[in-house]
């Protein structure tokens, strides 16, 4: 989907638009299959004498209990995005408060990457850009890393030219 034309700036162009890797929830949709795949057991091995009241309670638990198990996760990950242009990077999350942060390039005077052994399975890593501030912003989870890393390296270089 990308960030809005509308809040870019004139001739500035989106060079990444990131989503955290799928690995960040991977665990919390597994655990609501289990969830799904329990009121289905549950549901066909209810007693015909329980139906259709007991089937209602399975489906209202599985409901009630996905909800912070798999639809909160899913919606904050789908919410959560990273948007590089020629100009800056731009974080912004949230579901329903909305939190935005914006970095000038100009301002990032060292870009870095970390890889954990899962991360080098699932090929994501953590950017790690460095400004005169104090806290580097840690981007986590970020899919192919390393193309990711180049290439911010190759539009801080254009800046420092004065491109």
């Amino acid at each position: 989907m990308g960030i809005p034309q509308r809040l870019l700036g004139e001739n500035e162009h989106v060079v990444f638009h990131l989503r955290t890797h799928i690995k960040r929830i991977l665990g919390w949709l597994l655990l609501g299959l289990l969830v799904l795949v329990a009121a289905i057991v549950g549901t066909v091995l209810l007693p015909a004498e329980a139906q259709p009241i007991g089937s209602y309670i399975i489906w209202g638990v599985c409901v009630v209990v996905l909800i912070p198990v798999a639809l909160v996760p899913w919606l904050k990950w789908l919410t959560t995005t990273y948007s590089i242009t020629d100009r800056r990077v731009i974080t912004r999350t949230g579901i329903f408060n909305k939190r935005g942060h914006d970095i000038p390039l100009r301002s990032i005077s060292n870009v870095a990457y970390e890889r954990s052994f899962i991360d080098r399975i699932f090929r994501c890593g953590t950017l790690v850009l460095e400004t005169s501030a104090d806290n580097p912003l840690r981007l986590d989870d970020i899919p192919n890393i390393e193309h990711v890393h180049v290439r911010m390296t190759e539009l801080l270089h254009r800046i420092g030219q004065g491109e």
